[in-house]
């Protein structure tokens, strides 16, 4: 029943504040609180936000350190494959002098680029740095504090539909990775039958990689997003299904993939500088 002070149930004006947009466009309930929510909600995209951080710290220092990313049999994933010359004089490893000698920088530099730029554009770590840094939004029912929405229309959020294609630049990445983890299984004297506490360390890297690497959409999409007929295609469908069944774990594997290639370089990192000795198993 309406009251003196209130439009009746078929007023056709809009019942929300003045201006405004998003949430607080006229067309909206007229709500005066931020939010209802009363749990915690900001504790996700605070920590969220803490180990993106904490990560993107790390690999700057790392791939800035040019130095300890070699201790043989082991080459920081950080570091691999070396492309520049300069590589030669830390080890005799199976790297190549692509750059040659005028690349000045740190080796990481270029070949970072890559895996990072697949991370940085997977679905998984959009959500997670948009609501962590940008707050868009920080989390479900709560409001984004920004006044328009364009999407990924615009540079650079249009740069995200590069991700198919550092999909393919990090298959690479992890097929080389994966070299040197077989590598990792010999000794510093290039002969068969080593296995040290950093060969574990490795092998449980790769799988994560590979993990997170097939677990992406686009390699869903690849392998059977475009398929009419499954029947007709029982292998790819098969393939698909598997592809689903870890896509259903990105998250988890985004982050397992990431601790451990950060893992991965610190055990280097360590046994380079001398301040660990790599236990043998045999």
């Amino acid at each position: 029943m309406a009251t003196g002070t209130e439009p009746p149930a078929t007023d056709p004006r809009p019942r929300g504040g003045t201006g405004g947009s998003g949430v607080r466009s006229a067309s909206r309930a007229a709500i005066s609180a931020a939010h209802l929510r009363t749990d915690r909600w900001w504790l996700a995209p605070a920590a969220t936000a803490a180990g993106l951080l904490a990560f993107v710290v790390y690999s700057t220092w790392r791939a800035f350190a040019d130095t300890d990313y070699y201790a043989a049999p082991y080459v920081s994933p950080f570091y691999s494959p070396c492309l520049a010359e300069r590589c030669r004089t830390m080890h005799a490893g199976p790297n190549s002098d692509l750059f040659g000698g005028w690349w000045g920088i740190s080796p990481a530099i270029i070949i970072l680029i890559f895996p990072l730029g697949f991370r940085l554009t997977c679905y998984y770590y959009r959500k997670a740095y948009y609501r962590g840094f940008w707050a868009s939004p920080p989390a479900c029912a709560v409001a984004e504090p920004h006044r328009g929405y364009s999407g990924e229309t615009r540079f650079p959020l249009i740069l995200q539909n590069l991700h198919r294609y550092f999909f393919y630049a990090a298959i690479l990445v992890a097929c080389v990775l994966t070299y040197d983890t077989v590598l990792s299984f010999r000794d510093e004297h290039y002969a068969w039958g080593h296995m040290g506490l950093g060969s574990l360390v490795f092998l449980v890297n790769i799988t994560l990689i590979w993990a997170y690497t097939l677990s992406c959409h686009s390699c869903r999409h690849i392998v059977g997003g475009r398929l009419r007929h499954f029947s007709r295609h029982p292998v790819r469908y098969r393939m698909w299904q598997a592809i689903g069944r870890l896509n259903a774990r990105h998250m988890l594997l985004a982050w397992a993939s990431l601790v451990s290639v950060a893992l991965a370089d610190f055990y280097v990192y360590l046994v380079a500088s001398g301040a660990f000795d790599d236990p043998r198993f045999f």
